[in-house]
């Protein structure tokens, strides 16, 4: 064996078998280790952003890591994007970057570049394999790594001689360390300020989508407390049968009306809230300053465990039909196009268990009514802000839930960062249906420029933020992609165009004339 066989061989027998890949020169050697390995299951994506992406929905929807395959410095930096979203989603990752054979690195080629320094801006973990033997090693403790902390960035460089040089045998990834836990007195101070008139419970990670939801709302209902989870989060259930939860908002002014007045604020898995920007005259946190903020467990911590901490002080409440969602589908709208008709139309013909990546940016706002009135469903953020985030996460969510119909909802703007992902959907044969809300342009920056205080708007501002001559044609794009599209301008043709693509599988793209 050499050394690029003995680390795919330590991936599979650690668990890791997906691998979302780009690759180049320096990395043949791992390519011919992978095809030698079919339990692998490698895809290609055509740009390194749709790489760290697909990594990202892959984990956000299966809890497992992927392996992705990157080309030095460059391609790394091409991925870097989705990389961000994926550390603020606490998604595991690990990152296979190859690097030219070390005894090479004394001439500038062309494609050297600080490794090392690129990796370290995004990782949590980064380590350069210095011998064939230890190849193996490191990727186990990649593996490892990457579990660890509820989930981290692992990037291990691998120069392309150690790649190719004889190396022994594969290791295993031993289990991640103990996740950190607050201690008893952290716990019963928690508890105490929660039953506090108005008091609040701010929970993440896996409250948002498993049965540690449940338990959450137990807790709160028998402290008196509201339950609230972030606006931006990996993953959270919605729709009929959910537990009722406050969503925080995007804007800063709703969110300091939302937080008003409380007592205390129990952070249990998440951080304290912020702004998405600064904003003249308005502050970086909508938390009252009177407000006593308890950061009880942070999001690397044993989320699971502290809310069962505090359920043991407070005990459980019993639930009944108003802690949940009712099953109440809208009906199916007609007549001219309107944003929330869409999001009525969408939420009337969505099958139960869909997972719906969002990033249609300022349109989302429009839908979200609507679709908390659709059957129950995984929905899936842009928690870094790094727009072209949709598309490739949905490839990732597709690969890990073979079963379930992924919907993304798309920004034409967002879309056009990683459309390439609409190749590799043709290609996997995945059952995405794309939304694209053609707006024909970024209109999220039309409102942060309102946003910041500028009335004055003139033709260079305009040309920044509108998205025509040309006009996109996403008909045309996804065809070229090989994935089938639709043009739809009235809400009539949405909901024939909709409900075919729910009722088919394959990978199909809705473009919304908006």
């Amino acid at each position: 064996m050499n050394g690029a066989e003995t680390l795919v061989k330590t991936l599979l027998q650690s668990g890791v078998d997906v691998c979302f890949a780009n690759p180049g020169t320096s990395e043949m050697h791992f390519v011919a280790a992978l095809d030698r390995h079919p339990e692998m299951r490698c895809i290609l994506c055509l740009f390194e952003g749709g790489v760290s992406g697909a990594a990202d929905g892959y984990y956000r929807m299966s809890g497992k890591v992927a392996a992705t395959l990157l080309h030095l410095a460059p391609g790394f930096g091409n991925a870097f994007a989705n990389l961000h979203n994926a550390r603020k989603a606490h998604s595991g990752v690990v990152n296979i970057m190859g690097e030219h054979a070390d005894y090479h690195l004394r001439f500038e080629a062309p494609l050297k570049g600080d490794t090392v320094g690129i990796s370290q801006a995004i990782s949590h973990w980064t380590r350069v394999t210095a011998e064939p033997g230890a190849v193996a090693g490191d990727g186990a403790a990649a593996v490892q790594a990457a579990r660890g902390r509820n989930g981290q960035i692992a990037t291990l460089i691998l120069p392309a001689n150690m790649a190719w040089e004889a190396a022994e045998a594969a290791s295993v990834a031993p289990a991640p360390l103990p996740l950190r836990r607050p201690s008893q007195a952290e716990v019963q101070a928690a508890a105490a300020a929660l039953c506090q008139p108005g008091a609040i419970l701010m929970v993440d990670g896996a409250a948002l989508w498993s049965d540690i939801g449940l338990m959450a709302k137990r807790v709160a209902k028998a402290a008196g407390a509201r339950l609230l989870q972030p606006f931006f989060a990996a993953r959270f259930r919605r729709g009929a049968g959910t537990v009722r939860m406050e969503r925080m908002a995007y804007r800063i002014e709703d969110n300091c009306a939302l937080l008003a007045g409380a007592p205390a604020l129990v952070l249990c898995g998440t951080q304290l809230p912020a702004g998405f920007f600064a904003y003249p005259g308005k502050p970086s946190t909508p938390v009252d300053p009177a407000t006593h903020v308890i950061q009880l467990c942070d999001r690397d911590m044993d989320i699971d465990w502290t809310i069962a901490a505090l359920a043991a002080e407070l005990g459980e409440a019993e639930l009944g039909p108003e802690d949940f969602v009712p099953h109440d589908l809208p009906d199916l709208p007609r007549g001219a196009m309107r944003l929330e008709a869409v999001g009525e139309a969408m939420a009337a013909m969505m099958p139960e268990d869909v997972v719906l990546v969002d990033e249609g940016v300022s349109s989302s706002r429009f839908l979200a009514s609507a679709l908390a009135r659709a059957r129950g469903h995984d929905v899936l953020t842009i928690t870094g802000g790094s727009i072209g985030f949709g598309l490739p996460a949905a490839v990732g969510a597709a690969v890990a839930c073979p079963d379930r119909k992924v919907v993304v909802l798309e920004g034409d703007g967002s879309g056009m960062y990683t459309l390439q992902s609409l190749w590799t959907m043709a290609r996997e044969g995945l059952d995405v249906t794309v939304v694209v809300f053609a707006n024909r342009g970024y209109q999220i920056l039309r409102d942060e420029l309102s946003a910041v205080g500028v009335t004055d708007v003139g033709r260079n501002a305009v040309r920044m933020f509108d998205v025509v001559e040309p006009t996109l044609d996403w008909v045309a794009l996804a065809q070229g992609h090989g994935v089938e599209g639709v043009r739809v301008t009235d809400i009539d043709g949405f909901v024939a165009t909709f409900r075919t693509a729910m009722e088919q599988r394959g990978p199909r793209l809705i473009e919304v004339v908006c």
